[in-house]
């Protein structure tokens, strides 16, 4: 399933993908496809729970997803190649719509 996300070097061009840590590059990565997958807007993989890294993967079992001025609970376990650009496996879960109540506490907008 290589090049899942076809868009996703576009995506990331001219960014700074190359100067920040690999661990960020391939939570960028993986946080582009979880928007694409999900047509959401934003998505944070650390809200509820630190990710777990290994050199190509990323589990999120405390993300968010913003999608129409709403943010919802997610699960996502990424895969990329070594270069963290190309993205070649992505599975998620869906939670709970979080509470506009819970927003500031959480440090989520609209």
């Amino acid at each position: 399933m290589t090049g899942v996300f076809s868009n996703l070097q576009a995506a990331l061009a001219g960014n700074g993908f190359d100067e920040v840590p690999p661990s960020e590059q391939l939570e960028q990565s993986c946080d582009v496809a979880a928007m694409n997958k999900l047509n959401a807007d934003k998505v944070i993989a650390y809200t509820f729970a630190d990710p777990v890294y290994s050199s190509q993967r990323i589990d999120a079992p405390g993300a968010v997803f913003r999608k129409n001025e709403e943010w919802y609970r997610l699960e996502y376990h990424c895969q990329t190649e070594k270069d963290h650009r190309t993205v070649v496996s992505f599975d998620w879960k869906v939670g709970e719509r979080v509470p506009r109540s819970q927003w500031d506490k959480y440090y989520l907008y609209p």
